[in-house]
């Protein structure tokens, strides 16, 4: 008979409700231990295996909530020589649960291989959400929450950050990386000698009890930072996005870029760069396009 699967809060014990075979994401706390979800850790307990990046770090977890599961390491080097064994796992009936170190699985952590192979072998996958540092960095920044994009870890090769940047801080959303403790003063640098006036925000130790947001223009973050004798814990950039140029255009300006890119893309394609190059809607852009396409798109 199968031994009940059971985890405890505090002084109460639950019994885990039992899972159907497939590969489960489970995320888990990025910081504070108490961030788990109820989900997840029913879903914890009630897997035949946790794959893990690091066994020492997730039994903390385990340790905490009165886990009793086996527990085997995923990580880059070895995701892809595991996938066909775990499929193998869920095609015989078992729950099979992947977590990180912290946060969500795949989010610049290792999963993504594991998944595809799944996919492509029709193997069920649920994901479990629960604590992101980059949706909290984002929350927390004071900064434009409508559109963003994450860049993952930034490169930690000197010119390849400074290359990677140059592209970054064109885009006219939030863009939010990761960055070391140890280089984060040289990419700050790197920020404010491309644009020292641009508003950026550093989320550190986010959910930990030393948690900080340093927000101000790039230098001043990068100021306030660096006259620190060390920077500790993992560290979220969140840099503003590049603002619209201040010159406006005329209208005969605007016309001509518009004829210009009416004559030479396809209207949803003219449209963004219109809307780019100067300011309008892309709904507006768009009307104006196809009004000169003779609404053929």
């Amino acid at each position: 008979m199968t031994a009940e699967k059971r985890f405890h809060i505090g002084a109460h014990a639950f019994t885990a409700p039992s899972l159907a075979p497939g590969l489960y994401l489970v995320a888990t706390p990025i910081g504070n231990l108490g961030d788990v979800t109820l989900r997840g850790l029913e879903t914890l307990a009630a897997a035949d295996t946790i794959y893990c990046e690091d066994t020492r770090i997730t039994l903390r977890l385990m340790e905490r909530y009165g886990l009793r599961v086996p527990l085997k390491a995923l990580h880059e080097h070895n995701e892809t020589a595991l996938a066909p064994g775990i499929i193998a796992d869920i095609e015989a009936g078992k729950a099979i649960a992947v977590v990180s170190d912290a946060g969500m699985p795949l989010i610049s952590d290792p999963g993504y291989r594991l998944v595809k192979a799944c996919a492509a072998a029709g193997v069920p996958v649920t994901s479990l959400p629960g604590a992101n540092a980059v949706l909290a960095a984002v929350q927390l920044s004071g900064l434009a929450t409508d559109s963003f994009h994450f860049a993952g870890f930034l490169p930690s090769a000197d010119s390849e950050r400074r290359h990677a940047l140059d592209d970054l801080m064109e885009f006219p959303h939030t863009v939010v990386a990761y960055e070391s403790p140890h280089r984060l003063s040289d990419c700050l640098a790197d920020i404010a000698a491309r644009d020292a006036a641009r508003p950026v925000a550093v989320a550190r130790e986010l959910t930990k009890l030393h948690e900080e947001i340093v927000r101000g223009t790039a230098a001043e973050v990068h100021a306030t930072l660096t006259a620190r004798e060390t920077i500790k814990g993992e560290c979220v950039v969140v840099i503003g996005g590049k603002p619209a140029a201040e010159a406006a255009l005329d209208d005969a300006q605007i016309a001509r870029i518009i004829a210009d890119a009416a004559a030479n893309l396809p209207a949803g394609k003219a449209a963004q760069q219109v809307s780019k190059l100067t300011g309008l809607p892309r709904d507006e852009a768009f009307a104006r396009i196809l009004k000169l396409k003779g609404s053929r798109p």
